[in-house]
């Protein structure tokens, strides 16, 4: 793998530092996921989206985060009720009609 084709998770740290420096929950969180790179793409999942926001469903959402990189653009975090971040989302990369 390139390093332009992969997008390494430390981007998302500092992102975060900047422009959410309040939500230390959620740097601690990006700190702790083994994931440390993958290939561009519009969604990566940390959580399952199975039957979403249904009862006995592990993903309930409560929020998105929006954050702006130089080169990436809008990168959008989905935050579920329990505080984990369920994915994110990198609008960059999603196909237009």
């Amino acid at each position: 793998m390139t390093s332009q084709s992969t997008f390494k998770i430390e981007w998302i740290t500092e992102l975060l530092k900047e422009q959410e420096p309040e939500r230390k929950d959620l740097i601690e969180q990006i700190d702790k996921i083994e994931r440390r790179e993958w290939l561009r793409q519009a969604y990566v999942r940390f959580v399952s989206g199975f039957r979403p926001n249904q009862p006995n469903s592990e993903w309930q959402f409560e929020e998105n985060i929006e954050l702006e990189h130089p080169t990436e653009g809008t990168i959008v975090l989905d935050i579920l009720k329990d505080g984990r971040i369920g994915g994110i989302e990198f609008l960059k990369y999603i196909p237009h009609n």
